[in-house]
């Protein structure tokens, strides 16, 4: 059955044995050699060694691309005899070329920058540690001591900064906001800047003989004399609080395609709180309005 076989050597599909040369066959195989010819290398064709199929595509593939260059390059003209309409196709002819090779030059750069590079610049964060690691157990070798004695090599200052962080307590949230210990905190955090005159305080326990009162005491209820100052001292403290609390604000983020329903930031505020509580119950209504089927005839 193969000898039946009417199969070139050179042809591309010499392998398959099902495949039979046809005219094309034998016209792409004129062309390649024709090519090969050319391109002053018919000594690899007609010598013993021959080459395979895949080889040969791609040659073929870089002989295409190199004619292809050479119908781009422009041929060499003679500007000088050039006049009007030819010397300015000629002009536009070279500006096309050049803008052609800086189209190629800029989608190169651009896809290498898109590509994620095989290696990160500089060292990554996992040999870092490792290389101090690597160098930490080395002092401690020399001084006779293990990694988990690494401690003994910090400074003052390092040692008072890792302290400073472990003792910080984490900020409360949630229900957390309201429970004893963190209303507790932040009595003794406002009245920590508050200065208590001792004498002041012993010369009015001793001049008031219910100085501590009870349920019982006839006089509870009654407001004790305090100063205009300590007044004026409670004020200011109520001031800046009441300061700090507006300097605080989380700025939610502002959506312009929600619709305005508000006429300042406090009206915006009510309205949310209003939506959250009963949005679910006046939703129909509101569909209603917006078709305008709820409105009368």
């Amino acid at each position: 059955m193969d000898s039946e076989r009417r199969v070139h050597p050179d042809c591309i599909n010499a392998s398959n044995p099902y495949h039979e040369c046809v005219e094309y066959c034998f016209k792409k195989i004129a062309q390649a050699k024709a090519k090969l010819e050319k391109q002053g290398l018919v000594e690899a064709v007609s010598g013993q060694s021959r080459e395979t199929p895949a080889d040969k595509i791609v040659e073929e593939e870089s002989s295409e691309e190199e004619d292809e260059e050479e119908d781009n390059q422009e041929p060499e003209v003679d500007v000088s005899q050039l006049t009007g309409r030819k010397k300015k196709l000629y002009e536009l002819r070279l500006k096309m070329n050049e803008a052609r090779k800086f189209n190629q030059t800029d989608v190169g750069s651009e896809k290498k920058k898109m590509e994620a590079p095989t290696e990160p610049k500089g060292i990554s964060k996992q040999k870092w540690v490792e290389a101090r690691h690597k160098k930490i157990g080395k002092i401690l070798d020399a001084n006779g001591l293990d990694m988990s004695k690494a401690y003994m090599l910090d400074t003052q200052e390092t040692a008072e900064t890792k302290y400073k962080k472990w003792e910080k307590e984490p900020t409360p949230s949630g229900w957390d906001v309201f429970n004893q210990k963190t209303l507790y905190n932040a009595y003794k955090k406002r009245t920590k800047n508050i200065q208590v005159d001792i004498e002041e305080y012993n010369r009015m326990r001793a001049a008031d003989p219910e100085f501590y009162r009870e349920a019982s005491s006839l006089q509870y209820g009654k407001a004790p004399k305090i100063s205009k100052d300590k007044i004026d001292k409670m004020a200011k403290e109520l001031h800046d609080r009441e300061e700090k609390r507006q300097e605080f604000s989380r700025r939610r983020k502002f959506r312009e395609e929600k619709d305005i329903d508000s006429i300042n930031d406090r009206n915006e505020h009510f309205n949310k709180k209003i939506e959250r509580a009963f949005g679910k119950y006046t939703l129909e209504i509101k569909n209603n309005l917006e078709r305008g089927t709820a409105l009368p005839d």
